[in-house]
């Protein structure tokens, strides 16, 4: 029995300096990302494509989305399993391809997580779950490339 989970999000273009979109060079890329009672995130685009550098832009956050989602399916899955995470942390990659009409899409997305773990015996098994969390991560689940790993385990 599937059960459906719906989410909302609302966001604001803050980017008009006065003229509105009279031409491409005339507006900012500026927006606010808001979810009820969550903290506004200020975005743009990215500079390739005139935004500021400063803020997040689309692809980061959903760089970000494969990354933490896949973090909280490991941790889950770690838990279950009695390995005991002490620190998690992802250098998450993502190649994005623009095609020759401006368009794009991402093409693959590497995740790198090191994670630190108690018990030395737990090593190859924290490895393995890499693999199921993936195959649980809802945002991994969504994307038509793939989602590759490189786990660092180390026992601290």
């Amino acid at each position: 029995m599937s059960k459906d989970h719906n989410y909302k999000t609302t966001i604001q273009w803050t980017g008009n300096k006065g003229t509105g979109t009279s031409n491409y060079r005339s507006y900012e890329r500026s927006h606010t990302i808001s979810v009820e009672n969550k903290a506004i995130i200020e975005a743009s685009s990215d500079p390739a494509f005139r935004g500021d550098k400063t803020k997040h832009n689309p692809e980061d956050l959903f760089l970000s989305s494969l990354s933490s989602c896949h973090m909280l399916w490991y941790l889950h899955f770690c838990s279950e399993a009695g390995i005991i995470v002490t620190d998690y942390t992802d250098n998450a990659t993502g190649i994005m391809e623009e095609t020759s009409n401006g368009s794009g899409h991402f093409r693959e997305v590497t995740l790198n997580p090191t994670v630190i773990i108690t018990e030395e015996s737990m090593i190859e098994k924290a490895k393995e779950l890499h693999h199921k969390a993936n195959e649980f991560c809802f945002i991994a689940n969504s994307v038509n490339f793939p989602v590759k790993h490189i786990p660092i385990v180390l026992v601290k």
